[in-house]
């Protein structure tokens, strides 16, 4: 029973790229203090797609903050086993200077890799989410939907860039919240698309329950401050009322806490 128990819990280890197990964040001390998170366990699977979901202010951006290291847990544990953290912002935050091929280039040469071997890669990544011929152009040469394809290049390049290799971790938050909704569907299915090619773990915060139910696998509800999970959902185990099913729930949790 042991020795099944063991090697249970490798197979666990090995098959998990993030795993938080009572994680709180709390902000500054005494009366002034903040807590952000409190209690939070959260298991992400490599290559799994998972939506965080909650009503602003809730501490979504704070718990991606703690995957990627940015900050530190005040409680509780963060494990990452997933190779170097990315980060996608609302905001595409290229360099305005560099085009677009050396805005994807840029994690790869601090990874250390050579000239040839990094325009390459940055080629395929452009390749992948449909930019190829705008290589040369600069961000204010670009659409904003456009720029926001070069941010997710970049990200999976900033993802798959590690000397240890392995899947990489691909935090994403609200990156298409400022589109307009035409460019923000269709980024949402190249999303997809380039999830399912490069099998990135992938964590994705918003506060919209239709694109939580459209990209993720799993959907994961926060209760407002201080964010710790209310509820989970396996999507392709629920039919066409999950749509209502989650904003019911993320209703009674804005409701309670204004009450």
């Amino acid at each position: 029973m042991t020795v099944q128990m063991d090697l249970a819990r490798r197979e666990r280890a090995a098959d998990t790229a993030v795993e938080l197990a009572g994680v709180g964040k709390t902000f500054g001390s005494g009366a002034g203090a903040v807590t952000a998170l409190r209690g939070i366990d959260l298991r992400v699977r490599h290559g799994e797609f998972v939506c965080l979901l909650g009503a602003s202010g809730c501490g979504k951006s704070t718990l991606l903050n703690l995957l990627a290291g940015l900050d530190e847990a005040t409680t509780g544990t963060v494990g990452v086993s997933a190779a170097r953290p990315s980060f996608m912002f609302q905001e595409a935050a290229l360099m305005p200077w560099l085009t677009a091929t050396r805005n994807v280039e840029l994690p790869l040469q601090l990874a250390g890799l050579g000239r040839a071997a990094r325009r390459e890669r940055a080629g395929e990544l452009l390749d992948l989410v449909r930019l190829s011929g705008v290589g040369d152009k600069r961000p204010h040469e670009l659409s904003g939907g456009m720029r926001q394809r070069v941010s997710l290049a970049r990200a999976l390049a900033a993802a798959t860039s590690s000397a240890e290799g392995g899947p990489g971790l691909l935090l994403m938050d609200e990156p298409f919240a400022a589109l307009d909704a035409i460019t923000r569907d269709v980024l949402q299915g190249e999303l997809l698309r380039v999830w399912e090619a490069t099998g990135t773990t992938v964590v994705f915060v918003t506060h919209d329950v239709r694109e939580a139910v459209r990209l993720a696998q799993r959907v994961v509800l926060l209760s407002s401050r201080p964010g710790t999970v209310v509820r989970e959902w396996t999507v392709d185990e629920h039919g066409p009322e999950l749509h209502e099913e989650i904003t019911g729930r993320l209703r009674q949790v804005i409701t309670s806490h204004a009450a």
